[in-house]
């Protein structure tokens, strides 16, 4: 079986439901399977502040599952348009594999989540793509294709899988957001299985 890596960070829930629809659809395309990994927060001096082992959830990423994978499903909530600062503060540590090319041609995609309808999602969804594109990955979107793009009144881009949640963090998928994280996982196994080919 390839493996995907949907890895992600998430402080609310909103995320990790996200990561795991598109889990889902990575484990629709035979031959892909999914790993699911999160990162732990970090304090305000830039260093990690959890244990080891989560309590609960996904296990924490280790460089090794991204040499390991074929593919990657990145996702992180807005922070002012930037991608969350305990996912950015793991990319920084990702030079081994950069200073190796351990990345370069493995297919990848993003996937977010926001408070408000204009709070940023397309802008995260990029500032993700930045340093993947410094590993030489290859990004895949949304294409129209997907009818949901266009019916979307809620998250949804063409950049990645997005999720409107409320101020509160509360505010339940649209069916379009949830078809949207699902083909999103789902286009990046089928992309990665060509690849591997």
């Amino acid at each position: 079986m390839s493996e995907i890596l949907v890895l992600y960070y998430s402080l609310h829930g909103a995320v990790k439901e996200m990561a795991q629809l598109v889990a889902r659809g990575v484990e629709q395309v035979p031959g892909a399977t999914a790993r699911i990994r999160t990162v732990p927060k970090v304090s305000t001096v830039c260093e990690a502040v959890e244990d080891g082992i989560p309590d609960s959830g996904a296990p924490y990423v280790e460089l090794k599952d991204l040499e390991e994978c074929v593919g990657l499903a990145l996702g992180s909530p807005t922070r002012f348009g930037n991608m969350a600062a305990p996912m950015k503060y793991f990319w920084d540590g990702t030079t081994p594999l950069w200073l190796k090319g351990a990345l370069v041609g493995k297919p990848a995609a993003l996937f977010t989540s926001t408070a408000s309808m204009h709070g940023g999602q397309e802008t995260t969804l990029v500032s993700m793509m930045l340093p993947l594109l410094h590993h030489g990955m290859l990004i895949a979107g949304l294409p129209y294709s997907n009818p949901e793009l266009a019916a979307t009144s809620a998250g949804g881009t063409p950049y990645g899988a997005s999720h409107v949640a409320g101020t509160d963090g509360n505010k339940p998928f649209t069916e379009e957001e949830r078809k949207l994280c699902i083909a999103l996982g789902k286009r990046v196994a089928e992309t990665a299985l060509k690849l591997v080919k």
